[in-house]
């Protein structure tokens, strides 16, 4: 049995790629010293927007200051894998009583070959889930019961070589990554296995398949007839979302060190903003790619391995004319969408989600910090540490140091801002304080945020079940 640990360093962690996308790649344990020691090559020369000695503390200036969240509204679906183009919900009301209504299985879990890594979008009354083996199910809301189900990997081809990790080519049956996204009765899916495909929502009848050059690992954003992918190799692809025929396309700096889970785009009116491995967040005109701007989320770090890790492997946040992304490498930015000029940045490593909502934005780091920031002035207003282990016992505390829990791109659902943990525990914060209002033991791991349609939050965890809340 594959343990846990594996897995999440598999699924979600640090790994270096080739830059050609080939079949095999070495893992980076960021939790192994051995490991951590390694040196990794980069690509070209980059400046520290940060200074090393600056942390992140709340403002002593805003102790007790209140701030404005929007009242909460009912989702009624949630096409995209951050709830809309801009990747950017406010605030959802929904699973008001934070218990478990249901779970239910979809396929194949988590394993050394195949992870689950396909954020849940919902709409038309279903939960569009993908398992790690590109099997894409559809399931009703209210039941969990499946509607249908479509298996979408490739035939194996006579005497081809099998891949690892995703990077097998298109008659390989090994791979993972990718995600779903729903616009127009269509259900789009790209794949670790090299592929975008289109899919009919209400059957799971195939539209049409495009082959990529290179593994896709971030799900679809969909937005105004084009479909918008990114690769393994930082490439920004596009699709017509009507017959798949490709676009224009982006080529970010090739980075050899990335994270295995990637982002989605963000898009809004004529302007798409995509983070890649490299740390460089863009934004492109979406009708022919022109370069608009582009910013390094990134700090000049030499102090070991990891440190060179820049992916932001979140989705950028597009709300109220800024872009909002945090990286690897230890940046937090809010940049002006019209001109990129940066207004504000801070310290903060993540492979997570902001979610920005009235006067704020969440972020949960990789420590297990939920900060909570100031929109207009990038000041803090609270942090809490949720791997806090200050009451553990030295056996306890020797064990999750061996093996640190990770946190979830957040949801603001019901006037909680709700997070769950590799090790199974969702946590419902008071957004204004921080305070535990309430835990939930789901039991199973879960590294991908949380989504909202109805009444209830999804949750699509590492054994491949589809768990409502209400």
């Amino acid at each position: 049995m594959t343990s846990k640990r594996s897995l999440l360093l598999a699924a979600l962690l640090t790994t270096a790629v080739s830059v050609a996308g080939c079949s095999t790649i070495s893992k980076i344990n960021p939790f192994d010293k051995k490991e951590a020691n390694k040196t990794l090559a980069t690509q070209g020369q980059r400046i520290s927007v940060i200074a090393f000695d600056q942390k992140v503390e709340p403002a002593e200036a805003l102790k007790g200051s209140d701030f404005f969240l929007p009242e909460a509204t009912v989702q009624t679906d949630w096409p995209l894998p951050g709830g809309n183009a801009e990747q950017s919900v406010e605030h959802v009301a929904a699973a008001a009583n934070f218990d478990i209504a249901w779970r239910k299985g979809f396929g194949q879990k988590a394993n050394r070959k195949f992870h689950v890594t396909a954020p849940p979008v919902a709409a038309d009354g279903k939960i569009f889930v993908m398992d790690g083996e590109a099997t894409v199910v559809a399931m009703d809301a209210r039941s969990g019961a499946t509607v249908w189900r479509k298996d979408l990997r490739p035939a194996k081809a006579p005497g081809k070589k099998r891949g690892m990790f995703g990077f097998g080519g298109p008659g390989d049956r090994t791979g993972f990554g990718g995600g779903v996204a729903y616009a127009g009765g269509e259900l789009y899916v790209s794949s670790g296995f090299r592929f975008v495909a289109q899919l009919d929502a209400a059957s799971g009848a195939e539209g049409w398949r495009q082959e990529t050059s290179t593994p896709v690992h971030s799900a679809p954003t969909v937005s105004d007839g084009r479909v918008f992918v990114t690769s393994t190799d930082n490439e920004l692809l596009t699709f017509n979302a009507a017959d798949g025929a490709p676009g224009w396309t982006y080529q970010a700096l090739i980075e050899p060190a990335r994270i295995l889970s990637a982002s989605s785009p963000a898009v809004s009116g004529d302007t798409v903003v995509a983070g890649f491995a490299s740390g460089e967040l863009v934004a492109l005109r979406t009708t022919n790619g022109n370069d608009l701007w582009s910013e390094a989320l990134s700090r000049a770090s030499r102090t070991n391995a990891l440190s060179e890790i820049r992916d932001i492997a979140g989705r950028p946040v597009i709300f109220k004319g800024d872009v909002f992304a945090v990286s690897h490498s230890g940046v937090f930015a809010a940049t002006d969408l019209r001109t990129g000029q940066a207004r504000w940045t801070l310290p903060v490593t993540a492979i997570t989600t902001p979610w920005a909502a009235g006067d704020v934005v969440f972020v949960v780091d990789k420590a297990g910090q939920v900060i909570c920031v100031s929109r207009e002035a990038g000041q803090v207003y609270w942090i809490r540490d949720l791997n806090n282990t200050d009451k553990l016992s030295k056996r306890q505390k020797k064990k999750r140091a061996k093996h640190p829990l990770l946190w979830s791109t957040p949801i603001l659902a019901s006037g909680r801002l709700i997070t769950v943990s590799s090790e199974g525990e969702a946590v419902a914060l008071n957004p204004k304080t921080g305070e535990t209002l309430k835990t939930l033991k789901i039991g199973q791991s879960v590294l991908l945020g949380p989504i909202a349609m109805g009444d209830a939050v999804y949750l699509a965890t590492d054994e491949a079940n589809l768990i409502a809340i209400r």
